[in-house]
């Protein structure tokens, strides 16, 4: 099974952005050139979920079949990591698999390779938790490998950014409202910023439901700014629970008390035909690239006394 990517992992970086170490830190190693006579492959698309139908249709099952529809030969299943939204689905009657149930299924049925892909955004506790629910399966299977979060290497904010704010209204304020969390990744919404405004976009601002920069840091910042129309926007691959009640109607009547003209855009970036792009050109890098585990390039560094180029 030979399926070659659309790209390579390389292609369009800026000379700004050599030192995101992409050239070091990864090697050409497709898996799907592994899978000779006897072997099984499965792509398991991970999601944090949603209890909410209607977006879950436009996000998470269309990019699970376009994920399909791009490795249309290899198996592509789903899994859901919120232990929340699985007992709510389950005690609906629409119960779904957590990641170690799904790979469990597919190392009983006899898959030997597999690609876990989140849509996770950012490097966090939910990336954390893949990533220790992908160590206690690994013996089961003769590679598995994790894909990075939308925001993972600088150049991912670049492309993200670029595809989220392509027709925004400069006259118009929009604020990204994310979830937030209390692990040390909640500094990435800060990049976020940072690379907004080397870009030159200085009509967005990022705040969070639970962490940090907050509400009040996000609404100093755009009282700053002068713009009086502000688009909430959920800064999240769904929009469910958070952006239907948090966003479209707490941080909508919060930011109206301050005098601002507010609408809410109730869509998740899931939704976004230029980030989907973004998760699946992810899912094609962690196929065709492996990475270089720290330890094996300190072993070489031992023998060469140089770091690889």
């Amino acid at each position: 099974m030979n399926v070659t990517p659309s790209h390579t992992m390389h292609d369009e970086i800026n000379p700004r952005d050599k030192h995101i170490g992409l050239m070091s830190n990864y090697k050409r190693d497709p898996l799907t050139e592994k899978i000779t006579e006897g072997k099984r492959m499965a792509i398991v698309m991970t999601h944090f979920g949603t209890t909410h139908n209607d977006t879950r249709e436009k996000t998470i099952d269309a990019i699970n079949r376009s994920a399909q529809t791009l490795y249309e030969d290899i198996t592509v299943r789903d899994a859901y990591t919120s232990r929340i939204i699985l007992k709510r689905l389950r005690d609906r009657g629409e119960p779904k698999l957590n990641l170690p149930e799904t790979l469990e299924h597919l190392r009983s049925e006899g898959y030997t390779h597999v690609v876990v892909q989140p849509t996770v955004l950012i490097d966090g506790l939910e990336m954390e938790s893949i990533r220790k629910d992908v160590t206690t399966c690994r013996s089961s299977f003769e590679e598995i490998r994790v894909g990075s979060p939308l925001f993972y290497h600088p150049i991912d904010y670049y492309r993200a950014i670029e595809a989220i704010t392509s027709d925004y209204d400069k006259d118009r304020a929009y604020v990204w409202v994310g979830h937030g969390t209390y692990h040390p990744s909640t500094a990435q919404y800060t990049m976020i910023t940072y690379v907004l405004r080397e870009m030159g976009i200085d009509n967005v601002f990022v705040g969070t439901i639970e962490g940090f920069p907050t509400q009040e840091q996000a609404m100093a910042e755009l009282r700053r700014s002068g713009h009086k129309k502000v688009t909430l926007v959920p800064f999240m691959f769904v929009a469910g629970e958070h952006a239907k009640n948090d966003i479209a109607e707490d941080w909508k009547e919060d930011f109206e008390a301050e005098g601002y003209e507010v609408d809410v855009l109730l869509q998740g970036l899931g939704e976004h035909p230029g980030i989907q792009a973004l998760y699946l050109r992810k899912l094609e890098d962690t196929v065709t690239y492996s990475e270089w585990d720290i330890m094996s390039k300190k072993k070489i560094y031992t023998v060469t006394g140089e770091k690889m180029d």
